[in-house]
Formats: C-alpha cells, structure tokens, sequence
C-alpha cells in the first residue's frame, strides 16, 4: 500500500508520518446561509452543505489521528 503523501508549509513533499499530527481540531461553521444565498437556495441548503462538508473533515482527521 502506498505511504500517504502530504506537503509541508514550504511545499515540500512529506510523508504523513513526518507530519505534526494534532491531538485535537476545532471548527467554527460560518457563512454556509451566506454561501446558499449567493447560489439563490435557501440557508438550510447552506447548512446541509456545511454539515457534509464537516462529514469529509472529520473522517480525514480520524485517519490521521486526531483524537478529537
């Protein structure tokens, strides 16, 4: 299998091993009512969207190692 790549501040190519791993990510949801109103939907689609998006995030920090 191959060894999960990532690149560092400067662009350097890095394995994800190499990588600082934080223990723990906070995220503060802001602008998804902004970012439906801007494509005409309504801000629960914004929400929804904010939500799937957070989904992606938190599975990728799980594979990483993020405990929380």
């Amino acid at each position: 299998m191959a060894q999960a790549m990532s690149f560092s501040e400067k662009g350097e190519k890095m394995e994800l091993s190499q990588l600082k791993i934080p223990t723990h990510v906070s995220i503060i949801m802001d602008g998804n009512g902004r970012w439906a109103k801007k494509r005409g939907l309504p801000r629960t689609a914004g929400h929804k969207q904010g939500a799937e998006n957070i989904r992606k995030i938190a599975i990728a920090c799980n594979t990483m190692g993020v405990k929380a």
